[in-house]
């Protein structure tokens, strides 16, 4: 799926390294570096693609994602914004949903830095009845950054609901997640984890006291991803397992097998936003072998 979004067809060569394209209805950013290769759809600014040259894709999407206006990417890094899971409609929010704007972009010799950002309209009070700004920055080179920072005068949840690649879902482990959760699978109800997280059906827990770094040991694809987290209260992970996978119309009813989400996160402590004080969530990826 990924390989298709670099060979889409080139609207606009924004730089030398910047191009926009299309896939679907969907506006894309195309970032083709020397030192790495990515893709931000601008319906959400989201993250779809992020390979640093000499690895394989680190970002998970679906080959069934519809790229629709106004309908969720299945994959990549959605931000859940202003609300995070089923608080309201639409669920994680409206942010992902919504077009964005690019409204600045560096380059040098390392890595592309991309701002979008996001304003509060008639369309976005039919959801949310607050004023806001929102920026989502991206620095992609052979690590990723992104940062979401929030300008308004409210409190949010969110999420940066990032979905990994990985070679198989039944050999991977997850480390630094902390031990009380919320398992959502079982009714909000909480539990303890004394080891590292794996997988071996539908799992959707939010770690309340993680660690600052989270690290997706990936054995069948030979590496780790780690997973920074910055402004965070707690991290979500998820995987859909064989029966919910095969009940997602946006997803291949094996799809499960080669993505796990690990998510930075802001839910049982809410961001507050006000007056010159904007409100951060943040995460870094990084590869190592």
């Amino acid at each position: 799926m990924q390989d298709k979004l670099f060979s889409l067809p080139i609207v606009k060569q924004l730089t030398p390294y910047l191009s926009q394209r299309q896939a679907g209805e969907l506006p894309i950013i195309v970032v083709s570096h020397p030192r790495v290769r990515a893709a931000i759809a601008l319906q959400g600014a989201q993250l779809i693609a992020w390979q640093p040259s000499g690895e394989q894709p680190v970002i998970w999407l679906s080959d069934k994602t519809l790229f629709a206006a106004g309908k969720a990417i299945r994959g990549g890094v959605p931000i859940c914004w202003p609300w995070f899971g089923p608080a309201g409609e639409p669920a994680h929010g409206f942010a992902r949903n919504q077009p964005w704007t690019l409204s600045a972009h560096d380059e040098n010799d390392e890595d592309v830095m991309l701002t979008f950002v996001l304003e509060s309209s008639a369309q976005t009070k039919k959801f949310w009845p607050h004023d806001f700004t929102l920026f989502a920055r991206f620095r992609l080179g052979q690590h990723c950054e992104i940062e979401l920072e929030s300008h308004g005068d409210f409190d949010a949840t969110g999420a940066l609901h990032s979905y990994f690649q990985i070679a198989n879902i039944s050999d991977v482990e997850v480390s630094g997640l902390g031990s009380p959760y919320i398992d959502k699978v079982n009714d909000g109800a909480e539990g303890t984890l004394s080891d590292k997280q794996t997988y071996p059906g539908r799992i959707d827990r939010i770690f309340t006291q993680p660690e600052d770094c989270s690290v997706i040991n990936d054995k069948s694809g030979q590496r780790c991803i780690e997973i920074y987290h910055h402004y965070h209260s707690d991290v979500v992970t998820w995987n859909p397992g064989a029966e919910l996978s095969c009940s997602m119309s946006d997803m291949a009813n094996d799809g499960y097998k080669t993505m796990v989400c690990v998510e930075t996160a802001r839910i049982s402590k809410v961001m507050t936003s006000a007056g010159e004080q904007p409100a951060r969530l943040a995460t870094t990826f990084r590869i190592r072998r």
